[in-house]
């Protein structure tokens, strides 16, 4: 058996089709502890990897005089967005010469630019569908005035001895699964950028 029958692929939508020698804009999630924020890397394509489930982008930038290169996976969700800020003209795939060269002498020669438009046009990258909003509902009151969660504990207080048959649960039980679902699925999303 393969590993690629049990995984279905999907690529991060948000990723346009670069190649090597475009200089790009990855915003990346970066999580701190219990924060959570956007970050910025820019510089140029020295390398795409097509690994199936394993494909990923090295991006190399020059900052404070040192090299630093970054790989980014094509399948991560921590990958927020790529931009390609300007496209190159370069003649190999892999741009490993770049880390010998300072200066004037890492200049890539620009490219084409009817692809530069293809790749920032509007529908170039499909915009993501926006998320269904979880809208909490006001708590029905009964008629002697209590909350659905009030009768809740007050039936399970009654019946704590008593276990409720498998094909009949009840809508007491749905309605807990229900609360509970739609109080922690947001709780851990953070405010803002």
């Amino acid at each position: 058996m393969d590993a690629k029958s049990f995984v279905d692929l999907k690529r991060n939508p948000k990723i346009p089709d670069f190649r090597p020698g475009d200089s790009v804009r990855v915003h990346a999630r970066v999580v701190e502890g219990d924060r959570e924020r956007i970050q910025v890397f820019v510089g140029v394509v020295i390398r795409i990897r097509t690994r199936g489930a394993g494909s990923s982008f090295t991006v190399r930038r020059v900052s404070h005089g040192v090299g630093v290169e970054r790989v980014f996976p094509y399948h991560s969700p921590l990958v927020e967005k790529v931009e390609v800020a300007r496209v190159g003209r370069v003649r190999r795939a892999r741009l490993y010469y770049l880390r010998d060269r300072v200066g004037k002498a890492a200049r890539i020669k620009p490219g084409s630019r009817a692809r530069f438009e293809a790749l920032t046009a509007p529908g170039a990258v499909p915009e993501p569908e926006p998320e269904e909003e979880y809208i909490e509902e006001e708590a029905d009151i009964g008629e002697d005035g209590a909350t659905p969660e009030a009768e809740l504990t007050e039936e399970t207080a009654a019946g704590e001895g008593e276990e409720p048959a498998a094909g009949n649960r009840g809508s007491a039980f749905r309605r807990s699964i229900r609360g509970s679902a739609s109080r922690t699925s947001r709780g851990a999303r953070s405010g803002g950028g």
